[in-house]
């Protein structure tokens, strides 16, 4: 097991798609992994049916891939480079359903399970905040499911503000957050 410090000192800011292609697909298989193992706590919480559509998603490896094409993806490393953490933060500019034209935002937040309780998360979420700053955005928003409770902890600790109640998504109630940056 690794040290906290060590960990954190580990963390990267990982380019990905600036790698050649066949390292490139490595990653994306390996973010992919680290996808699964991190939501795969949720499968209980879920009906089979939407277990079912959320694991469609974090196992097809367009998922990573398409983040990758428009975000900068953080990942935190072990001693034998193994990925335990990974973020992704979309530019502003990036408008869906969810995110304004004019936001930046956070998505896929994991932590590998045996990693967890050691500020991976929260570290990852910072350095994407830190990232945003340089960046001049001035609002970085996340959704997040009322599931989630340790991610939840760690955005509302951070200064994330609940902007209002989404329309569900897998069954459950799902919250868009707000954090101001450059005030």
């Amino acid at each position: 097991m690794l040290s906290y410090s060590y960990v954190l000192m580990r963390l990267l800011i990982n380019l990905l798609k600036d790698l050649k292609t066949g390292k490139r697909r490595i990653k994306l298989k390996r973010l992919r992994e680290l996808g699964i193992e991190s939501w795969s706590e949720y499968k209980n919480e879920l009906t089979a049916e939407n277990w079912e559509k959320l694991f469609k998603i974090i196992d097809n490896l367009d998922t990573n891939s398409n983040l990758l094409e428009k975000s900068e993806c953080l990942i935190c490393e072990n001693n034998i480079k193994e990925i335990i953490g990974m973020a992704f933060l979309v530019p502003r500019g990036n408008p869906d359903e969810i995110y304004k034209s004019n936001w930046c935002h956070l998505r896929f937040v994991s932590v590998n399970p045996q990693y967890r309780g050691k500020a991976i998360g929260e570290k990852l979420t910072q350095l994407c905040i830190e990232i945003a700053k340089k960046n001049d955005e001035k609002i970085m928003a996340l959704h997040t499911a009322e599931i989630m409770k340790s991610a939840r902890y760690i955005y509302e600790k951070i200064g994330f503000k609940i902007l209002n109640e989404i329309e569900p998504r897998l069954g459950v109630k799902y919250y868009l957050y707000t954090l101001e940056l450059n005030k």
